[in-house]
């Protein structure tokens, strides 16, 4: 709808028109392309993600699940048949590393101030060697006082037996008579006696004092040390020291209950510590007569001989030989699992899928050794399994075992 509205020029009287109607079509027909270029952006847009997911979402796939091929409805799915062969058994277990005879040492005497500690914690120590030196001064003392006795006790026993000799010259005369002679030699007897009795005692002195040496009872590695001088230390003071005797090491290996029966004494491993490529060569030389009723799992003690890479207290993993198998071995992306355990799909003689439920056996890179459930010349499923429902038809497309 057209308005005319009409402009009054005071100077020069006349009417000027103004087409509104127009001006307001024209503006309509810009927002409508402005909408339209608007949506055209948007399309494009979104049509130019879809493509880069999809690219992204495929690359790298060998195969697309399900993708039926030309002149065939039915979608085709990598197939393998695996054979069989004889496999080197391997168990893998973890554990703690430790010293096979481990010896603690503390005070064996009185104790007392501790005075010097002449070694420290991964030393070398041999049988006897002193580790810690209590002060022994009133010992001293004592044993001085207790060598004194001894030969007040000699000086007694030599003078009874001088006493006796003279009684006996003059008992032929007929001066002394024979009890005398009884009671002098009683005399000299006790005497006699008391001088035993002061060098014994002078001997505890001394063998107390031996004890205030704390000593090693046996060569190995000090593995630890928990004293310093001036401490003050009894026999109730506990562990001062830890020695690994002959600096032996062993792994206590935690493995199950079905795994530690495949083992035995004897049995070599290829030990690998926390933390380091390093491996090591030990031997089962105790299995564990007990199984933990909350871990199901018993203990290997496998011997090692002494490195500096492996410390008491340490991680470590290893693997023992566990005789040979002849299984078949499959990829994991073969091998599903569910609640009912794990299974794989192989295909029968009209290239139907079927479930089979299988046993899991050990794990390497080289793939899962399959303990039950197949026999080797099924064609199994290799990749995509997780996409086939049990009684689906597809093509199979068979790949060579390596």
């Amino acid at each position: 709808m057209n308005f005319e509205t009409s402009v009054t020029n005071t100077d020069t009287p006349q009417t000027i028109g103004v087409d509104v109607g127009a001006e307001t079509d024209a503006l309509a027909d810009d927002g409508q392309r402005a909408s339209k270029r608007r949506l055209w952006v948007v399309i494009a847009f979104l049509i130019g993600g879809t493509i880069i997911a999809a690219f992204m979402l495929s690359a790298g796939e060998e195969e697309v699940p399900f993708a039926p091929t030309e002149g065939s409805t039915l979608p085709a799915v990598t197939v393998l048949v695996p054979g069989s062969g004889t496999l080197q058994g391997v168990i893998n277990a973890t554990g703690t590393l430790a010293a096979r005879r481990e010896m603690p040492v503390g005070v064996v005497g009185e104790g007392g101030r501790v005075a010097s500690v002449p070694v420290e914690a991964g030393d070398w120590v041999r049988a006897g060697q002193v580790l810690a030196v209590i002060d022994r001064s009133v010992q001293n003392q004592q044993a001085d006082a207790q060598r004194a006795q001894v030969d007040v006790a000699q000086a007694d026993a030599d003078l009874a037996q001088a006493n006796l000799d003279r009684a006996l010259q003059l008992v032929e005369r007929g001066f002394i008579s024979q009890a005398d002679i009884d009671r002098l030699t009683a005399t000299r007897d006790a005497a006699a006696a008391r001088v035993q009795v002061a060098r014994a005692q002078l001997a505890e002195r001394r063998a107390r004092n031996a004890q205030l040496n704390i000593v090693a009872p046996a060569a190995g590695l000090l593995l630890t040390r928990n004293v310093e001088p001036g401490q003050v230390v009894s026999p109730g003071s506990g562990t001062l020291f830890a020695i690994a005797r002959g600096g032996e090491m062993e792994l206590l290996a935690r493995v199950g209950e079905g795994e530690l029966g495949q083992l035995s004494v004897g049995t070599g491993g290829t030990l690998t510590p926390v933390g380091t490529e390093q491996t090591f060569a030990c031997q089962i030389w105790q299995k564990s007569p007990v199984i933990d009723e909350q871990t199901r799992q018993g203990t290997a003690r496998c011997a090692l001989s002494y490195d500096p890479a492996l410390r008491p207290g340490g991680f470590a993993s290893v693997q023992f030989a566990s005789g040979t198998t002849t299984s078949p071995r499959l990829p994991e992306s073969a091998i599903l699992s569910d609640d009912a355990g794990s299974y794989v799909f192989i295909l029968d003689e009209q290239n139907i899928v079927v479930r089979r439920p299988i046993g899991i056996g050990s794990i390497s890179d080289a793939g899962i050794v399959v303990a039950s459930g197949l026999s080797g010349d099924e064609r199994v499923v290799l990749r995509a399994g997780g996409f086939l429902t049990e009684g689906d038809e597809v093509r199979p497309v068979t790949e060579t075992a390596d």
